[in-house]
């Protein structure tokens, strides 16, 4: 048994079990993918794979615990590497952060531009995506963090660390009636049309139940990923739109109006999302504590190893 043979069983999965399209992405020719996930099978004295014909159909329940182990055992392979690594350069090396639209243009600039001039010779890469798809991309280990609101927390994996907390405002062009209700309900802002976030987004669970508590289905015209899209629709006067606080820059958004509304919501959690027993370099510790700094290293390796206590809290 080999860590390539582990890497081919891992990959297969990652393709749709599809055995060409593993082998492409690892550089590889198809029967040698083949013959090495075929030779761990007799070692391991289990089929891994359902097969009809040449054709790989499903994974077996044997192949899902080795798959498990698999995943654990790579991913502390890739810590030893780093260890060596940290250990070589401590103050260089490549930080890749995977976080929604609304956490990357609004709450993570400055860090960024303070992590830079601490650790010039880091290259930091940002990702984006929807909350699911960026816990997904550390438990695979394409990012070292995550960072969202809507973390995907049946990842086991993934250990989930709170960081801020924040709540939401109403927008709308200058002069439109609901600026002139006081106080603020969610019955005058059922009454226009709702842009707002996608489904998968920022906090919008909070949105649904504040509205789902009142009885009120809300009058949800338009959806997108990111605020900046948002208030665009709502500066074209097509409806009023709903967003993170944060998202509002009064210089910025100069033609638009803002309304607080955390008084009916209930407030949502951004988190720092690291795979278990994870080896950070570190510098990945300076980010997190310059993003949230109650979390510190010491916090942040008891979370990671599941110690009792270790939830930092807000």
């Amino acid at each position: 048994m080999n860590l390539q043979q582990l890497r081919y069983v891992l990959e297969i999965v990652r393709h749709k079990l599809s055995v060409s399209d593993a082998a492409n992405a690892l550089y590889t020719s198809q029967p040698g993918v083949s013959k090495q996930v075929k030779l761990l099978e007799e070692e391991l004295g289990i089929e891994i794979f359902v097969r009809h014909g040449k054709r790989l159909t499903a994974v077996t329940e044997p192949g899902r615990q080795v798959m498990a182990i698999a995943e654990r055992m790579l991913r502390e392979a890739d810590n030893l590497r780093q260890v060596g690594q940290d250990f070589r350069n401590e103050d260089a090396g490549r930080l890749v952060i995977a976080t929604t639209h609304t956490q990357a243009r609004y709450a993570l600039p400055r860090v960024v531009a303070d992590f830079m001039r601490r650790f010039p010779k880091v290259q930091l890469h940002i990702h984006q995506g929807n909350p699911r798809q960026i816990c997904e991309q550390v438990l695979a280990g394409e990012a070292d963090i995550a960072i969202a609101t809507e973390a995907a927390s049946d990842l086991g994996d993934l250990v989930l660390l709170p960081c801020h907390q924040w709540n939401r405002s109403v927008i709308a062009r200058k002069g439109h009636p609901i600026l002139r209700e006081h106080p603020l309900t969610l019955e005058a802002i059922n009454r226009f049309p709702i842009i707002t976030y996608d489904p998968a987004f920022t906090g919008r669970s909070q949105i649904n139940k504040a509205f789902l508590s009142r009885g009120l289905k809300p009058n949800v015209i338009l959806t997108a990923i990111d605020s900046d899209v948002i208030k665009t629709y709502v500066n074209m006067d097509l409806g009023i739109g709903i967003i993170a606080s944060m998202a509002f820059d009064p210089l910025v958004d100069r033609e638009l109006a803002v309304m607080d509304a955390a008084h009916l919501f209930e407030s949502s959690t951004t988190r720092i999302g690291l795979p278990r027993n994870a080896w950070l370099r570190g510098y990945a510790y300076a980010f997190i504590e310059m993003f949230a700094p109650h979390i510190s290293r010491h916090v942040v390796d008891a979370a990671l190893a599941g110690t009792e206590g270790s939830d930092p809290g807000l």
